[in-house]
């Protein structure tokens, strides 16, 4: 039986999304199977003081709309958008059980993030709160939670080898490199026409 088979589970997907890419939607399907979630939960990270040139808030949650829209299974979580100040995992995890008491959170994340959470605030108490589930990822070795005693408390998900980051995906925009295929059509089109990643004016 699958771990969310008769007992409520729901994912919770955080992130810039700036911009949001199929790499990230590959991971959340991938895990609602694997898993068995009744829901994955996209929540695009609110301010990002320390990304001084980060796409708006606001821009960031309508494309991660507009990316997760054909799946059922998917929605988007307004709660960082609209929270004040910096943003943490643990301030997400305990809104999200205050929301959701009697369901199994399970947390989605990249490997790359995955081996720093013992540098997160209030690291001990994300563990509790959620189930980690680490996607694999070009580069990284999740050897590492071996040694550092985290491997119990995560779960590893493994997905197709997609090398998409947004980062590339931004600067593919400025180089005027196609993004078709690395980006939902919708983002592309919602990046063209609001000029989110170039300078100059939006390509059809």
């Amino acid at each position: 039986m699958q771990l969310g088979e008769g007992s409520g589970a729901v994912g919770i997907m955080g992130g810039s999304f700036d911009p949001i890419h199929m790499g990230h939607l590959v991971t959340a399907e991938q895990a609602r199977a694997d898993i068995g979630l009744d829901e994955v939960v996209f929540v695009p990270a609110g301010a990002q003081p320390q990304k001084a040139h980060s796409t708006p808030a606001e821009l960031r949650y309508l494309m991660t709309v507009l990316a997760t829209a054909a799946n059922p299974a998917f929605s988007v979580s307004r709660l960082e958008i609209d929270r004040e100040g910096p943003t943490y995992t643990i301030d997400t995890l305990r809104s999200m059980r205050r929301e959701r008491p009697n369901v199994r959170l399970f947390f989605i994340t990249g490997a790359d993030a995955i081996l720093d959470i013992l540098t997160w605030k209030n690291a001990q108490e994300c563990l509790e709160l959620a189930e980690f589930v680490a996607a694999t990822r070009p580069g990284y070795d999740l050897r590492r939670l071996e040694s550092e005693g985290l491997r119990r408390h995560v779960r590893i998900l493994d997905v197709p080898a997609l090398a998409i980051s947004s980062s590339d995906v931004r600067e593919r925009f400025e180089q005027q490199q196609p993004v078709r295929y690395l980006i939902p059509l919708e983002v592309e089109q919602f990046a063209r026409k609001y000029r989110l990643y170039r300078n100059g004016p939006g390509q059809a």
